[in-house]
């Protein structure tokens, strides 16, 4: 088993930027990839940025590229994700997820690729 605490959500102005950090416990070993998906109120979870631990691919939503970066902290077992230039509809509350199985880009976005669930932080721009 695994478990994931994510940290770093909060309030930011529009233009602003937030780091979310995700650690990873357990059973770590068995992880290939991790990511970030967020939801919205009223809205659908949807898929954010993952990484491969193994070879290190990175893959993005279209409407976060360019404005977040997701990077493995390589010391620790810890995913994080730099939001720079963050605009209010990114607003959401942000889950990290991690998956044993190997990514592409179609699986990636696909909620039931991902074994393991955190609780989520929340983000919230202003405007």
């Amino acid at each position: 088993q695994v478990e994931l605490v994510e940290s770093g959500g909060g309030l930011v102005q529009s233009g602003g930027s937030l780091r979310l950090s995700c650690d990873a416990s357990g059973r770590t070993s068995s992880i290939y990839a991790m990511g970030w998906f967020r939801q919205a109120p009223g809205k659908e979870r949807e898929f954010v940025a993952a990484l491969s631990w193994t070879g290190g691919s990175t893959y993005y939503a279209d409407s976060v590229k360019g404005r977040f970066s997701v990077s493995r902290d390589g010391a620790r077992d810890t995913v994080r994700l730099q939001m720079n230039s963050l605009k209010p509809e990114d607003t959401a509350r942000y889950f990290c997820v991690a998956t044993r199985w190997a990514l592409n880009s179609r699986a990636v976005v696909n909620t039931d690729h991902y074994d393991y669930w955190g609780r989520g932080t929340q983000v919230t721009v202003r405007a």
